[in-house]
C-alpha cells in the first residue's frame, strides 16, 4: 500500500472534521473526486482504522470504508485487488478486537458486516463465522460484546445468515455472566432473526421459542439497572415480536403479560421505563387478543392496572405517565376483547376504589369507567342503573381531583350511550352547571358540558337561556384554557337548539371576534381554532341567511388560518369549508378554486416540520449508507454511531402526527364539498380522485378511511350529475353507465378492491364495505360488473372471520373463531352485512345461487350468546337481503321463518323491531302461500304491542315495525286474518311515533280495507280519523310522503262525502279536495 496514498487520504479526512466550513467543502470535494472512486481507498481506510491515532479519524474512517463497500452493490469492493481484500477481511477481524473505543468498533464491526453480506454470499469467508462463534464465547467480555455486536449488524444486512446453527449461541449470549451489553445485543439479534423466519420454518419457530423467557429476563434487566436506551431498543424488539404473522411468542402470551404488567406497576422503576412496560403491555393486548382472550386474562390485568390508575397525573395534557398508560390499556382491554371479559371484573374494581376513603383511588375509578364506556356501551346499556348514583356521587365529591374525573367520565359517557345521558340531562346539566363555576374543576366542567349539550337536542331548550348567560360571562374572566372549552361548548348549545339559538347569535358573534383573530402559538392557536368550529355550528343553527353578512369574512379567516402554518388551525379551517358548502351550496361555489388547492395541497404536504429536516435527514444517514436513498451515510467528521444520535424522537412523531391529521379532515372535507356543490365541483373531480387514490396506501388509517369515503361520495355524486337512469336488479346489466362515470368508477374501484385485500385495520374495512353498499344501492347492478365475485367474497371472508384484519397467528389454523367478539369487532360484521345486502339489492333474482352460503355465515350471529349488536344485524341482514331478491326468496321461506319466529321473542327491542321487519317482508314478497303461520305469526308479534305509551324509544320502536308487520299480512291475505281481533290492537298502535318507514305498509293496508271491506272499519273510524290528522298536521315533520298524503287527501274526500261532521270534528275539513 503506497504509504504517501495513505498519509494523504489521513490529512483530508482530519480537514472534513474541522469546524471551517470553507476546509470541510474543500476536502469533501477533494475526498470524492480523488479517492473515493478508487478501490484503492477500501485498504488506505482499513489502514487508518488499524493506526491511527486520533479516534475521530478512525471512527470516521471506519464510517467512510463502510460507504465505500456497499455502495453501488459492492462494485468499489468488487473492484479491490483479491489479495488486498484478502488481506483485509484477515486483518479487520483482529483490529476491532484490538479497539479501545466503542464508537470506533461499532463502525468497524459495520464494515466487516458490509463486507460479510458480499463475501458470505459467495461463501468467501469462512474464517468470519468461526471468529464470531470462538469470541462469543471469550473470556474477554470486550470481545463478546464485539462479536455478538457484529452478528447483529451482520443480520441487519444479509438476509441469510445461518440463523439455523446459532439458537445455542443466542442462548448462551442472553445468560452472559458480566456483560448487560452483550445481552441487549443478543435480543436485539433475535428480533431480527424473527423477521427472516417463514411461516413454514416450524423447525426454526420451535428452535426460537424457549429463549423467549431468556430474552424477557434481559428487557427486565434493562429496567432494573435504568439502562433506558437499552431498555427502548428491547421493547422495539418486542414490539416486533407482537406484530409478526408467525406465531413466535404463542405459550408465552401469559407470561408475556404479567411480566409487563409487573414492571409497569413496580413505583420504584423509572417513570419513563414504566411507561414503555405499559405501552408493550398495550401492543400485546392488541396484537395477540385471541390468546388474551382464550386465557381470560383481563380481569387479572385489570386488578393490576388500577392501582396505577391511583397515581399522580402531569398537568401537562401531552405528557404521558403510568397512570394515563394504564388507563389507555384499559380502553384498550375494552375495545379489544368482549364486553363480558371486561366490564364485569372493571365494575367489581370501581365499586371498590370508588369507596375508597383516598381520593386518588376514587378518581382512579371514576376515569376507568369513563374509558371503558367506549368498547363496552352496548353491553353497559341495561346496567346503567348503577351506574348514574356512582356518577352524580363523583360530581358532588368533596375532592376536587374526583369532580374533575367524574367530568371526564360523563364526557366519555355522551360520547357512546347519547340516549341514556340526554335521559339524565334533568340531573346533570344543573350538576356540572355548578361545576362550571368551580375554579378547580371549572375545565373539564366546561368539556362536560360541552359533550351532553351537543346530544341535548330539544331537551337544551328549558336550560338555554342560563348556560348562554353563564357561558358568556366567562368568556371575558376565564383563563384562556377554559374559554376554548367554554367555546366548544357554546359551539353545541347552538348545535343542540338550531333556531332556537337565534336571540344569541349576533351578540354572541360580537364575542368570538377576539378569538378568531389570534396569532399566537399554543392556547391561542387552539382557541382561535375551536372559535372556528364553533361559528359553523352557529351557521347552521341559524340558516344561510342570517349568516350570510359574516360568510365572506369567516372564509377570509378561514384562509387566513391556513396560512400561519398550523396544522390544527388548517383542520378546522378545512371543517368551516364543509359546513360553509353545506349552509351555502350554490354560493359557496366561487370559493372552491382556492379551497381544493388548499385541501390538495395539505394532501401532498410532507408529513414533519422545518425543525425536523436535519433531524430526519440524519436519522436517513445512519440507517442506510451509499449513494442512494438506501445506501447513504454522513460524511463529516462527526462520531456518529445509532445509538447516539441527539434526535427528538417524539416531537418528530408528534409533528407527523398532526400532520396526519390535518390530511384525514383534508381528505373528508373533499367528500363533504362534493356532496353539496355538486355540479360546482365537475371541474376538481380528476385532480382530486387522483390525489385520494394516492392516500389509500398511506400508513395512517385514518387517511385511508377518509380517502375511501370521498373517493366513494365523488362516484356518487358523479352518477347523479349524469342524470343516472332507474335500473333493473340482476347480473346482466340492462341500463349501462354513462361513459363517463364508467371511466370514473373503473378508475377508483380496482384500487379500493386492492386496498381491502391487503388492509389491516377494521375500521378502514368497514368503510369501504358500507361505503360500497350504499354505493351500489346508487348506481345499480353497473356500479359491480365484473366485482360481484371479489366483493362477495370480501363480505363472506368477514363474516366467517377470515379476513386479513381479523387474523390473528397466534391462532390455530384449526381454530374456530371466538363467538364472543369486542363490540368493535361487531361493528366490522355488521357492515359485512350492509355489503351482502346491497349486493341482493342490485342483483335481485340473480341472488339466489348465492343466497343459501351468506344464510349459514350470517344466521350464525343470532345466537343467544352473540351480543346484541350481532344478533340485531344478522337479523336486519337478512331483512334488506329479502327486500333485494323479493320474490327469489320464496324456497328460503320456510328456513328463514323458523329463524325470525326465535328473534321476535328476542329480550332486546331493536332486535324485535328487525324481526318484525324481516317476518314482515318475507310475507309480502314470498311466493309461497304462507297463510297458515299467520295466527302463529300474530301470537308472536302480540307482546310486542303489550307497552306503556312512556316506553322507551327502542320498545315504542318495535312496536311500529310489529305495526308493519302485521300491515303486510293484511296486504297479503287479509282472509285469513281474524280482523275483529287484529284491528282493535293495529289502530291502538297508530299513529307510528318513531318508525315512520312503516307508515307506507300501514296505510297501505287501511287503503285496500276501505277498497275492499269498508264495512270492517265502521267501528274505528273515529280513531281514525284522529290518525288521519296527526300525520297530516303540517306543524310535525313529514311522516308519510306524497304518494301516501295524496292517497289520504283523496280517502279523505271520499268520507267527507258521507261524514262531514266527523271530518270537521276531526279537523280534516282544510285538507278536504276543494276545501
Amino acid at each position: 500500500m503506497d504509504n504517501q496514498y495513505v498519509q494523504g487520504l489521513h490529512a483530508l479526512l482530519e480537514q472534513s472534521t474541522a469546524n471551517d466550513t470553507v476546509q470541510l467543502k474543500a476536502a469533501t470535494a477533494q475526498l470524492n473526486q480523488e479517492y473515493y472512486k478508487n478501490p484503492l481507498c477500501i485498504t488506505a481506510l482499513a489502514t487508518i482504522i488499524a493506526s491511527s491515532p486520533n479516534q475521530a479519524i478512525r471512527q470516521l474512517a471506519a464510517v467512510e470504508m463502510r460507504k465505500r463497500v456497499v455502495q453501488n452493490k459492492g462494485d468499489l469492493w468488487l473492484k479491490a485487488a483479491p489479495a488486498a481484500r484478502e488481506e483485509i477481511k484477515a486483518r479487520l477481524p483482529e483490529i476491532v478486537l484490538a479497539e479501545s473505543n466503542k464508537l470506533v468498533r461499532h463502525s468497524t464491526a459495520r464494515v466487516i458486516a458490509a463486507i460479510a453480506s458480499h463475501e458470505l454470499a459467495v461463501n468467501n469467508w469462512d474464517s468470519l463465522l468461526p471468529f464470531l462463534t470462538n469470541n462469543c464465547v471469550s473470556p474477554n467480555a470486550a470481545h463478546r460484546e464485539v462479536a455478538s455486536f457484529v452478528i447483529f449488524t451482520s443480520l441487519q444486512l444479509f438476509d441469510n445468515w445461518p440463523i439455523n446453527s446459532q439458537y445455542e449461541l443466542f442462548g448462551n449470549l442472553l445468560r452472559d455472566p458480566e456483560s448487560l451489553e452483550v445481552r441487549i445485543t443478543a435480543v436485539k439479534c433475535l428480533g431480527l432473526v424473527a423477521q427472516l423466519l417463514d411461516e413454514g420454518d416450524k423447525a426454526d419457530v420451535k428452535a426460537f421459542q424457549p429463549l423467549i423467557p431468556g430474552m424477557v429476563q434481559v428487557v427486565g434487566q434493562c429496567i432494573e439497572a435504568g439502562n433506558e436506551p437499552g431498555a427502548r431498543a428491547l421493547f422495539d424488539v418486542l414490539e416486533t415480536l407482537l406484530i409478526l404473522e408467525i406465531p413466535i411468542l404463542g405459550t408465552y402470551i401469559p407470561q408475556l403479560a404479567e411480566f409487563l404488567l409487573t414492571c409497569g406497576g413496580n413505583r420504584n422503576y423509572d417513570p419513563e421505563l414504566r411507561v414503555l412496560s405499559l405501552n408493550a403491555l398495550s401492543w400485546t393486548v392488541q396484537y395477540k387478543k385471541s390468546k388474551i382472550q382464550s386465557q381470560n386474562l383481563a380481569p387479572a390485568l385489570l386488578e393490576g392496572l388500577m392501582p396505577i390508575t391511583t397515581e399522580e397525573e402531569p398537568e401537562d395534557i401531552d405528557d404521558d405517565a403510568p397512570s394515563r398508560s394504564a388507563l389507555r390499556l384499559i380502553d384498550g382491554l375494552a375495545t379489544n376483547l368482549p364486553p363480558a371479559q371486561v366490564y364485569p371484573a372493571l365494575r367489581v374494581l370501581i365499586q371498590r376504589y370508588f369507596s375508597s376513603p383516598e381520593p386518588s383511588s376514587r378518581r382512579g375509578a371514576m376515569l376507568a369507567l369513563g374509558v371503558v364506556v367506549e368498547g363496552c356501551s352496548e353491553f353497559m346499556t341495561p346496567l346503567m342503573g348503577e351506574v348514574w348514583p356512582v356518577i352524580e356521587t363523583g360530581l358532588r365529591d368533596s375532592d376536587a381531583s374526583v369532580r374533575k374525573a367524574s367530568c371526564v367520565a360523563v364526557t366519555c359517557l355522551c360520547e357512546w350511550l347519547e340516549d341514556e345521558c340526554a335521559s339524565k340531562h334533568d340531573v346533570l346539566v344543573p350538576t356540572i352547571m355548578q361545576l362550571v363555576n368551580d375554579p378547580a374543576a371549572q375545565r373539564s366542567a366546561c368539556t362536560a358540558l360541552d359533550a351532553l349539550l351537543e346530544i341535548l337536542g330539544d331537551k337544551i331548550e328549558q336550560y338555554l337561556h342560563l348556560i348562554m348567560e353563564r357561558l358568556s360571562g366567562l368568556l371575558s374572566s376565564a383563563p384562556i384554557s377554559v374559554k376554548s372549552v367554554v367555546v366548544g361548548a357554546i359551539g353545541s348549545a347552538a348545535h343542540a337548539s338550531q333556531e332556537k339559538f337565534l336571540p344569541y347569535f349576533q351578540p354572541t358573534m360580537e364575542q368570538f371576534t377576539q378569538f378568531l383573530v389570534l396569532t399566537g402559538e399554543g392556547e391561542e392557536q387552539d382557541l382561535r381554532g375551536i372559535a372556528m368550529d364553533a361559528v359553523g355550528s352557529f351557521s347552521e343553527a341559524v340558516g344561510a341567511a342570517v349568516f350570510r353578512p359574516y360568510f365572506a369574512d369567516m372564509m377570509a379567516q378561514a384562509f387566513a388560518g391556513i396560512e400561519m402554518g398550523s396544522a390544527r388551525l388548517s383542520e378546522c379551517s378545512f371543517l368551516f369549508f364543509g359546513v360553509m358548502a353545506k349552509v351555502f351550496g350554490d354560493e359557496f361555489a366561487p370559493y372552491l378554486p382556492t379551497v381544493v388547492s388548499s385541501l390538495i395541497a395539505s394532501l401532498q404536504q410532507p408529513e414533519h416540520g422545518d425543525d425536523f429536516l436535519g433531524a430526519e435527514a440524519d436519522l436517513a444517514n445512519v440507517f442506510a449508507s451509499g449513494d442512494s436513498p438506501d445506501t447513504a451515510i454522513p460524511v463529516d467528521g462527526q462520531q456518529i454511531d445509532v445509538e447516539d444520535i441527539n434526535v427528538d424522537i417524539d416531537k418528530m412523531l408528534e409533528v407527523n402526527s398532526n400532520v396526519c391529521v390535518e390530511k384525514e379532515i383534508a381528505a373528508d372535507t373533499i367528500g363533504a364539498i362534493v356532496a353539496h356543490t355538486r355540479s360546482h365541483f365537475l371541474p376538481y373531480v380528476e385532480q382530486c380522485t387522483v390525489e385520494l387514490l394516492s392516500q389509500l396506501s398511506h400508513y395512517y388509517e385514518g387517511i385511508r378511511k377518509s380517502a375511501t369515503d370521498s373517493l366513494l361520495e365523488i362516484l356518487r355524486v358523479f352518477y347523479e350529475l349524469s342524470g343516472g337512469q332507474e335500473w333493473t336488479p340482476g347480473a346482466v346489466v340492462e341500463t349501462p353507465l354513462d361513459p363517463r362515470v364508467a371511466q370514473l368508477v373503473n378508475h377508483v374501484l380496482p384500487q379500493l378492491m386492492d386496498m381491502v385485500e391487503s388492509e389491516d385495520n377494521k375500521r378502514v374495512v368497514a368503510t369501504v364495505c358500507t361505503g360500497l353498499a350504499e354505493t351500489m344501492n346508487k348506481i345499480g347492478p353497473a356500479f359491480v360488473q365484473g366485482k360481484v365475485e371479489e366483493m362477495a367474497k370480501i363480505a363472506l371472508d368477514i363474516l366467517d372471520q377470515k379476513s386479513l384484519c381479523q387474523q390473528d397467528p397466534d391462532q390455530d389454523e384449526n381454530e374456530e373463531a371466538p363467538e364472543d367478539n369486542a363490540e368493535y369487532d361487531s361493528v366490522l360484521i355488521s357492515a359485512a352485512g350492509d355489503l351482502a345486502a346491497g349486493l341482493a339489492t342490485v342483483l335481485g333474482k340473480d341472488f339466489s345461487g348465492a343466497f343459501p352460503t351468506f344464510y349459514a355465515s350470517i344466521s350464525k350471529y343470532y345466537k343467544k350468546n352473540r351480543s346484541l349488536s350481532d344478533r340485531s344485524s344478522a337479523i336486519g341482514t337478512l331483512a334488506e337481503i329479502i327486500a333485494g331478491m323479493k320474490g327469489a326468496i320464496t324456497p328460503f321461506s320456510e328456513t328463514l321463518l323458523e329463524l325470525f319466529y326465535r328473534a321476535l321473542s328476542d329480550p332486546d327491542p331493536e332486535v324485535q323491531t328487525n324481526a318484525c321487519f324481516a317476518a314482515g317482508l318475507l310475507i309480502e314478497h314470498s311466493e309461497t302461500d304462507l297463510s297458515a303461520q299467520y295466527l302463529h305469526l300474530l301470537s308472536a308479534l302480540r307482546p310486542i304491542f303489550n307497552i306503556p305509551q312512556d316506553a322507551p324509544a327502542p320498545r315504542l320502536n318495535a312496536r311500529d315495525n310489529a305495526v308493519g308487520a302485521v300491515a303486510r299480512l293484511i296486504k297479503r291475505n287479509v282472509a285469513a286474518l281474524p280482523l275483529d281481533q287484529v284491528l282493535p290492537v293495529f289502530f291502538e298502535a297508530m299513529p307510528l311515533k318513531n318508525d315512520y318507514l312503516e307508515n307506507r305498509p300501514a296505510f297501505g293496508a287501511i287503503f285496500l280495507l276501505f277498497n275492499t271491506q269498508p264495512q270492517v272499519l265502521g267501528a274505528y273510524l273515529e280513531r281514525l280519523l284522529q290518525i288521519f290528522a296527526f300525520v297530516l298536521d303540517p306543524s310535525g315533520p313529514d311522516m308519510v310522503g306524497d304518494e301516501i298524503r295524496a292517497q289520504l287527501i283523496s280517502l279523505i274526500g271520499v268520507l267527507n262525502a258521507s261524514n262531514p261532521a266527523q271530518i270537521q270534528a276531526a279537523g280534516l275539513s282544510p285538507f278536504v279536495p276543494g276545501a
